[in-house]
């Protein structure tokens, strides 16, 4: 009995001082990260301005003059990213251009107690634009941000004049690469594992990733030079990185059924070697949509407004353009098909 209790004794201080070294270990990891994400805000401070909608602090920049246009970015990126790609530099030269950090990105607030469906952010861009005093924007979104740019025209037809849609996941499909970051939308291991270990096995993978989102184009150099993994890797924007990724398929499940009635002008934007999200999800898009517009680029991947920025502004510019001329709350008419293989264009309204 006295050997056996020994063993028992010894088994435990080895479990006791196994678990206390890797509280500490992660109580470590939380420190470090903390302080890199403290000192990454530090060397990125906001360069716009802040409105509360909801309780919610968001970030935003109001630039430029003339028609509205809205930028709304995807995951892993904040706003910002539309001035990487150059798309909003070359937009403020004709038009307003509102940019917001969506919930949890960049310098906007992701207050905790709300499923933040791409519906709950539209809703929120929304009351951000009655407060700023847009109205009837040409909403653009990339990624997931086109899955909360069709929420708000679907909810909002009216105050919606057109929308362009850039590399969009819209329709379900296997997506293993949800899996990935489920974890990280799991309440309390998904805060363990963005405070500890997340952030390092980000910045590992940091690289991968870049590679996915532009290939087979090149990682641009502008977006290598200016773009922030310190930002991306901080705990509170994994955190929305890893709930977003959950939720995009609920969310096209929600949105497929009001395809068909969007009526304001539609651009749907996709690179021909898109692997994040298949050029087909843009096709049936096209397809579900009467009257849209549908340009693949060639050679072009995820991030088709970096690679063919010349592309994407004159879309959006013509998108713009049409809105313009019709009347507030007037439907278009619908498209004639045709085909311009120069530019990938496969229906123009």
């Amino acid at each position: 009995m006295n050997i056996f209790a020994a063993v028992k004794s010894l088994v435990r201080g080895r479990t006791a001082l196994t678990c206390g070294a890797a509280a500490a270990t992660l109580g470590a990891l939380a420190l470090a990260n903390r302080a890199a994400a403290r000192r990454a805000e530090r060397e990125h401070p906001p360069r716009g301005k802040f409105i509360e909608v909801d309780g919610v602090r968001l970030h935003y920049t109001d630039r430029g003059g003339g028609q509205p246009i809205v930028l709304v970015h995807g995951n892993a990126v904040a706003g910002d990213d539309y001035d990487t790609s150059g798309v909003a530099e070359h937009l403020l030269k004709t038009h307003r251009v509102i940019v917001f950090d969506r919930p949890g990105f960049g310098h906007s607030e992701r207050p905790r107690g709300r499923l933040w469906t791409a519906t709950q952010q539209a809703e929120l861009l929304h009351k951000a634009l009655k407060q700023l005093g847009i109205e009837r924007p040409v909403v653009v979104g990339h990624s997931w941000g086109a899955i909360v740019a069709l929420s708000l025209a679907a909810r909002h037809p009216a105050d919606t004049a057109g929308l362009v849609l850039l590399s969009g996941y819209y329709f379900w499909t296997l997506r293993p690469d949800v899996l990935l970051v489920a974890a990280g939308a799991i309440p309390v291991l998904g805060d363990i594992l963005r405070h500890t270990v997340s952030p390092w096995l980000g910045r590992l993978l940091m690289p991968l990733q870049k590679r996915a989102m532009f290939s087979p184009a090149p990682v641009t150099a502008r977006f290598q030079r200016e773009y922030s993994d310190a930002m991306a890797l901080r705990p509170s924007q994994i955190r929305a990185t890893s709930v977003d990724g959950t939720l995009m398929i609920p969310g096209a499940l929600h949105l497929r059924r009001h395809y068909a009635d969007l009526r304001m002008p539609v651009l749907i934007m996709a690179g021909d070697g898109d692997k994040v999200v298949r050029k087909r999800s843009a096709e049936r898009l096209w397809a579900a949509v009467p009257g849209s517009v549908l340009r693949i680029v060639e050679g072009a991947a995820h991030m088709v407004h970096h690679s063919a920025l010349r592309q994407v502004v004159e879309g959006i510019r013509s998108i713009a353009g049409t809105s313009a001329k019709l009347p507030a709350g007037a439907l278009r008419e619908p498209a004639m098909p045709i085909r311009a293989a120069s530019e990938g264009l496969v229906r123009a309204a």
